[in-house]
């Protein structure tokens, strides 16, 4: 019989053991039973829980989303001006927890299973859109519609892009040079398109 009160923690605790377990083996081939092993709770706990395993993926990506999410409101919130605002979220999405190992695999993982799972394509499409709409809200005020446009895009693939070149455990790449990589390029697209504004130094 589950304790009165400890439906969240153990709901957060499993949430937390289904990134681990998935980030260790790169797959979302998991059992149950590895994710309550892994927080420390029984099968049959979890299942009352989340009722399935595709429950508790989807409770697991929202979360990894919502910590997203919630990190980038903050970033924008601190930054001061537009060009602040665009630094904020790439140094966001290379931040340590982030840019984790286990967190990268899960990532990768989640992308694949979007393929054949509908809910978890369009989690992901709505990441997507929540980071090309935050960065048009700090480039549309440096450049050109059309421009701010096509500099969203390309940063964000840059930023998916370098979380895919993390993945390769023979070529991995810094936190700090990912960043210095994507500011290159937001630099470089500013400056063709008539503008000169340099990243924020931090």
């Amino acid at each position: 019989m589950p304790k009165i009160g400890m439906e969240p923690v153990r709901r957060k605790a499993l949430v937390d053991a289904a990134l681990r377990v998935i980030g260790d083996q790169g797959t979302l081939a998991v059992t149950m039973s590895e994710i309550a092993r892994t927080a420390g709770v029984s099968p049959a706990l979890a299942h009352h829980y989340f009722g399935s395993k595709d429950q508790l993926l989807i409770a697991t990506i929202r979360s990894l989303l919502g910590k997203l999410r919630d990190d980038a409101i903050s970033a924008m919130k601190a930054a001061t001006t537009p060009r602040e605002q665009v630094s904020a979220l790439i140094r966001v999405s290379f931040r340590a927890d982030q840019f984790a190992p286990e967190t990268v695999a899960a990532w990768l993982a989640f992308y694949s299973e979007a393929q054949r799972s509908e809910e978890v394509r369009r989690l992901l499409v709505i990441y997507a859109r929540r980071l090309r709409s935050n960065l048009l809200a700090g480039l549309r005020t440096l450049c050109a519609a059309d421009d701010a446009e096509r500099i969203a895009e390309g940063t964000a693939a840059m930023i998916d892009g370098l979380y895919i070149r993390q993945s390769l455990k023979s070529a991995p790449i810094s936190i700090e040079a990912s960043i210095a990589l994507t500011e290159d390029y937001v630099n470089a697209h500013l400056k063709a398109g008539g503008g000169d504004y340099p990243s924020p130094r931090v």
